[in-house]
């Protein structure tokens, strides 16, 4: 009976602790006693707010630029030769896809010149698809739809037809590629489409990749409550993809694009935070747990996990996640601010104060 009592005054004596500290007391203590280096994580001056993780590998980097460089002096064989280099890996394929989207946003000449050389390519086709879709997004701007002026509006809503009809174009010439759907799906947003008009491009889209991770954002993004859907509608999509979410895929984080949606329109007070929240949290941790360190979502996807797993009081694991995350502090949560070395700095150092772990003894916090 005395050790259940001991564990229980415990156990009572660490939640008082973490409901007394006071926000400014613990600011204070973050400035003047807090030692990253004690709870395994990199030293405050080794913070790096340019980055929200490591740059990718310079191989990839002079890749890009080589195809980049090919494409803009002529040479659409270079383009066409890298993105059917990614093979059926649909997740790949589309972020090739859309960096040659980027790519022929600065000069199209090249792409136009493919299109005409190779008018059966469907990468060429499913390209084209989504530069009309980015340049009708530009003309209408990323302000909400009752702050855009009527006449830019009117043109982007002109311009999506088009770009839809293109695509489907582009999905019969490939009809195994969940590309030319992905664009299917971002134009039906902007068009419009009412949900009997949108399943049928979404069911094309995952029949042909169930988990395709870019697919699912811009699903998000359908039935968020800016667009066509509502918060129930958005947060349902997102835990389903939480439950669906096979090893190694990044699908899982779409939970955390979610509660960043209802930040966003509710404020942060407002966003779920008991036990079902708790839970949802720890699911996603462990999703991403199994995704390659080099999957290009990670990093954003860690620090907004590490936020949400702060402000449900989930400090021990949120701890875990600063740790993975490192030095880079230059992601969505720590930006909003004016000093998002400071956010991020306040953030670990609260995960790490109410813990309840405690520096790690001398010699044993350094990370590895």
């Amino acid at each position: 009976m005395t050790i259940f009592l001991a564990a229980v005054l415990g156990a009572l004596l660490l939640v008082l602790h973490r409901v007394l500290v006071s926000p400014r007391r613990l600011a204070r203590w973050v400035d003047e006693s807090f030692v990253a280096a004690d709870y395994g994580l990199v030293p405050r001056e080794e913070l790096d707010a340019q980055r929200s993780g490591p740059p990718p590998a310079p191989y990839r980097i002079k890749e890009m630029q080589a195809v980049a460089d090919a494409a803009w002096e002529g040479h659409w064989q270079v383009a066409e030769a890298y993105v059917e280099a990614a093979g059926r890996d649909w997740d790949e394929r589309w972020s090739r896809t859309e960096f040659l989207q980027q790519v022929a946003s600065e000069d199209d000449a090249w792409l136009d010149a493919w299109r005409a050389a190779r008018p059966s390519n469907g990468d060429a086709a499913t390209v084209h698809a989504g530069l009309m879709v980015h340049r009708a997004w530009e003309i209408r701007g990323t302000a909400y739809a009752d702050a855009v002026p009527r006449e830019r509006m009117n043109t982007f809503r002109a311009l999506l037809p088009a770009a839809i009809e293109q695509a489907r174009q582009a999905a019969g010439l490939d009809p195994e590629n969940p590309g030319p759907w992905v664009v299917m799906v971002t134009a039906a947003r902007g068009a419009g489409y009412r949900r009997e008009q949108f399943q049928p491009l979404w069911d094309g889209l995952v029949a042909r990749a169930p988990h395709h991770y870019a697919g699912h954002w811009q699903g998000l993004q359908y039935w968020c409550a800016k667009w066509l859907g509502s918060d129930r509608l958005m947060r349902a999509f997102a835990e389903a993809a939480v439950r669906q979410a096979p090893p190694g895929s990044p699908l899982a984080g779409l939970h955390l694009h979610a509660l960043e949606e209802l930040a966003e329109r509710t404020g942060s007070s407002a966003l779920p935070a008991g036990r079902r929240a708790k839970g949802l949290l720890t699911e996603v941790a462990a999703s991403l747990a199994e995704v390659a360190p080099d999957n290009e979502h990670l990093p954003a996807l860690r620090h907004l996990l590490a936020h949400h797993m702060v402000r449900t009081k989930m400090y021990a694991a949120a701890l875990e996640q600063f740790r993975l995350i490192g030095p880079w502090c230059g992601a969505r949560p720590w930006r909003e601010g004016d000093d998002p070395v400071r956010a991020f700095e306040l953030a670990r150092g609260t995960a790490a104060k109410l813990s309840g772990t405690g520096p790690a003894p001398q010699g044993q916090g350094s990370v590895a």
